[in-house]
């Protein structure tokens, strides 16, 4: 047996460095997607879901250069996705299904995404109905709560959304979609959510008004 003799010190010095954060990575990539110039992202985090991020971006028209753990993403504008010619391939990544499920519905391309088998036995109503409260158009397996997820994108009207639980990938999914709405989009209920995406937006310059007790995407 391997024995480990640990001694006492007064006290730590050094350096680490944070492992990148996979939400933040792919929130990164999508909504620099949509913003209009280019965008250095650092500490990107090189995970397959993360990737699976980077690869849908690309079919939809975004230039995305990657080295290592850094990512340059020359965005297209609100309007500028093209519709991809292929069924978006999301891997094993919830995260990328469900954002680009909310961003797309609001675009005027049509869209199919779908996974690998795991991802494709997952439930997605909680992502579906919100986005079909709001006008979008959204079919797939069992009535839109297996992917392959077909999205007929549009303008979608403002409107308001109240969430029966905290989830960060739905109130994302709806904050994303409403970025191509054609009025304010409100979301109530259980916002206590991770905010990630709330952070983000408003640092890049989306009009969000956060309260309390709701969320206006103006």
């Amino acid at each position: 047996m391997t024995s480990i003799t640990l001694t006492a010190q007064p006290r730590l010095r050094g350096t680490v460095e944070v492992p990148g954060d996979k939400s933040i990575s792919h929130r990164a990539v999508i909504f620099n997607a949509v913003a209009e110039g280019s965008a250095r992202i650092t500490n990107f985090l090189t995970g397959a879901d993360c990737l699976s991020t980077i690869a849908c971006v690309r079919a939809l028209g975004v230039e995305v250069a990657q080295d290592e753990s850094e990512v340059h993403v020359r965005g297209v504008g609100l309007r500028g996705l093209r519709e991809p010619v292929d069924v978006l391939d999301c891997g094993n990544s919830g995260t990328t299904l469900r954002l680009l499920t909310g961003l797309l519905a609001g675009m005027p391309i049509f869209s199919v995404l779908t996974g690998d088998a795991s991802l494709r036995s997952r439930p997605q109503r909680r992502i579906v109905e919100p986005l079909r409260a709001l006008g979008a158009q959204i079919d797939g397996r069992l009535a839109g709560d297996r992917a392959p997820l077909a999205v007929r994108g549009s303008s979608l009207r403002g409107g308001g959304y109240r969430l029966p639980v905290a989830s960060a990938q739905v109130k994302s999914a709806l904050l994303l979609a409403g970025l191509g709405g054609s009025g304010a989009t409100t979301l109530s209920g259980r916002i206590d959510s991770r905010d990630h995406t709330e952070r983000m937006l408003t640092a890049m310059g989306i009009d969000l008004q956060i309260d309390a007790d709701q969320i206006t995407l103006h």
